[in-house]
């Protein structure tokens, strides 16, 4: 039995990048630290704020409204909501949503679902058996649209999401190999914009095995399933990349998000945010006139009339 190097309890995780055994006390202690750290780096939760989670009844979010629920919410000034979008996944989604409905209830949480079916007239399983693109185009725009929607009409201020330290830097390098630097930029919103509802992820600074963990020890409902329609081959190969060399090198994914951050003020320089329009269509926030969700609903809707 390994001890803990803070205290003699027994070790629950040895964490590689800063080279200690921590016991469940100390390891809590650590993770919820380094929520609060990114929060107040970002300012990602201020007086009055009524934040929106998305609880889609993973891991992540899951734990997510656990931590800012521990952390937060005992804050007068502050409010929590959570939105789950069901997306219409046989098999995937139903057991997820079960879960999301039990946390909000155990955190007292006002809990919304909303559907792809009712929204948009068509389940994500039925889109793709009609559409010509690849399921997490649709899924990716219209999950969003609905975030932000819902959480505009519920006058949120914020929206948490669960993204976590293995994401963001899957993302960063993701944009750095497909050279797209201007949507490198856009991570890091420069300024609030109309009906936008400003994102926020308090879980930047920690693992996915550290989210995993933190779970377990606080008994919280964990679905590992992955979503049936959730293949990235290059984001994948940079996934396996990144863990590979994180295990050789611990640390370096901290580097490569200090990195990014080092580079923001240049990033915003040669990409000032661009004010957005409202969607011709349906009215919501857009950089052109007609939203990609509306534009994909309109093929949607052509090859259903074919």
């Amino acid at each position: 039995m390994l001890s803990c190097d803070l205290c003699n309890g027994e070790a629950v995780i040895y964490q590689r990048h800063s080279n200690r055994h921590l016991c469940k006390k100390h390891f809590i202690r650590d993770f919820e630290k380094r929520i609060k750290y990114a929060v107040n780096k970002y300012k990602m939760i201020e007086k009055n704020d009524k934040i929106a989670i998305a609880l889609s009844g993973g891991k992540d979010s899951v734990v997510l409204a656990f931590v800012l629920s521990k952390l937060y919410g005992k804050r007068r000034d502050i409010e929590f909501i959570a939105i789950t979008i069901d997306e219409g996944i046989e098999g995937y989604r139903p057991p997820t949503v079960e879960i999301a409905k039990n946390i909000a209830k155990n955190l007292e949480i006002e809990h919304h679902i909303v559907s792809f079916k009712e929204n948009f007239g068509l389940t994500l399983d039925e889109m793709v058996r009609i559409g010509e693109k690849k399921p997490c185009s649709y899924c990716g725009v219209f999950r969003k649209y609905l975030l932000n929607k819902t959480a505009r009409e519920l006058n949120a201020t914020k929206l948490a999401t669960g993204h976590n330290l293995d994401d963001e830097t899957q993302t960063i390098m993701l944009n750095y190999i497909h050279g797209d630097i201007e949507r490198l930029a856009r991570l890091i919103p420069q300024r609030v914009q109309e009906d936008l509802i400003l994102r926020i992820k308090p879980m930047r600074e920690v693992y996915e095995k550290e989210v995993v963990i933190y779970g377990l020890l606080n008994g919280l409902p964990q679905d590992m399933n992955e979503c049936p329609y959730s293949y990235f081959p290059v984001r994948a190969a940079i996934r396996d990349f990144l863990y590979e060399f994180e295990n050789k090198y611990p640390g370096r994914k901290f580097s490569i998000m200090r990195g990014f951050e080092n580079l923001i003020p240049c990033l915003k320089e040669l990409y000032p945010q661009v004010k957005l329009n409202k969607c011709e269509r349906c009215g919501e926030p857009t950089s052109k006139n007609i939203c990609q969700a509306c534009v994909l609903l309109d093929e949607l809707k052509t090859k259903l009339e074919c």
